[in-house]
């Protein structure tokens, strides 16, 4: 098979329409299949920040649970909603708030469908995905070579959080590890979670998200081609947003 990996669309649904395009997808019943038969990998994060949580939610459970024609895997932005449509108590914030803002507007049946659309797709989804036909492994936040294979508590933390250390940066923002500049494995890890100004590559691991709803762009890694493909973002541009690994 041949895989589009795509980057944190955080409602970017607009930017998301412009790299389907772009690598092109064409819009078949309301969703996006590729002509050679393509298979976009949705990499987390879907929702929170952007301005269509909602419609992002409802093309991406279109294309991976009703048509199969796609496959997705969780982020921390997608647990965090979880949690919320299960009734815990989350707080409204780090984005959270935007896709709660939508969702309450929607009248109470559309409520219930998006609810349960998303908590299917999140039910259904693997924490993270090998894909041996190309040697891959998407994982949102990263994977450490050992954790492969392992679906255990600290393994889910670092996938969904990345190699946190417990402390916080001055602007109150979580740290992290450079693991990929420990990364020895074969296979290329393919994720995203910390907005980098353009795709990072370390060893055999990518960083795909580029900051799209921070106003920088939208990034696909091409598979088996190990290409990268990136649209512009119509969001507003937000400098102290992005990592630097200097």
């Amino acid at each position: 098979m041949k895989y589009d990996i795509i980057g944190d669309v955080h409602g970017c649904l607009e930017e998301l329409v412009d790299l389907f395009k772009t690598l092109g997808y064409l819009r078949e019943k309301q969703i996006f299949i590729h002509p050679d038969g393509r298979i976009p990998v949705f990499i987390g994060d879907l929702t929170d920040r952007g301005p269509q949580s909602v419609e992002t939610i409802r093309l991406v459970y279109s294309m991976v649970v009703d048509h199969q024609k796609a496959l997705y895997v969780p982020g921390n932005h997608c647990n965090k909603l979880y949690r919320y449509f299960l009734g815990n108590n989350v707080k409204l914030k780090h984005g959270l708030e935007t896709t709660a803002a939508e969702y309450k507007k929607l009248p109470n049946k559309e409520q219930s469908q998006i609810r349960q659309q998303f908590m299917e797709l999140y039910d259904r989804a693997p924490l993270y995905l090998e894909l041996p036909d190309v040697k891959a492994v998407v994982a949102h936040a990263g994977i450490k070579e050992d954790y492969i294979g392992r679906h255990d508590k600290k393994v889910k933390t670092f996938v969904l959080y990345g190699d946190i250390t417990g402390q916080f940066d001055e602007q109150g923002r979580p740290v992290r590890r450079d693991w990929a500049q420990q990364y020895n494995g074969a296979q290329w890890i393919v994720y995203g979670h910390t907005p980098v100004k353009a795709p990072r590559t370390v060893n055999k691991t990518i960083n795909i998200d580029t900051g799209c709803v921070f106003g920088n762009q939208l990034t696909a890694f091409r598979l088996p081609e190990e290409q990268t493909v990136s649209v512009s973002s119509k969001q507003p541009y937000v400098e102290e947003k992005f990592r630097s690994f200097d």
